[in-house]
């Protein structure tokens, strides 16, 4: 139940930075790469951060 709970977050939190608007695609690229590539600590990172990043 936790991997599944654990995969709903990380699923939601890619589709949150591909749909948030960001003040150029840079932004949103190297956001992406960071989810992609450090899943638990971008995830984090990305609701701590990043939401408050975006316009």
């Amino acid at each position: 139940m936790w991997k599944a709970l654990g995969f709903l977050v990380y699923a939601f939190t890619i589709y949150d930075v591909v749909t948030s608007r960001f003040s150029n695609q840079t932004d949103k690229l190297i956001w992406i790469l960071i989810v992609l590539l450090l899943p638990f600590l971008g995830t984090i990172l990305w609701f701590v951060i990043g939401r408050n990043k975006r316009l």
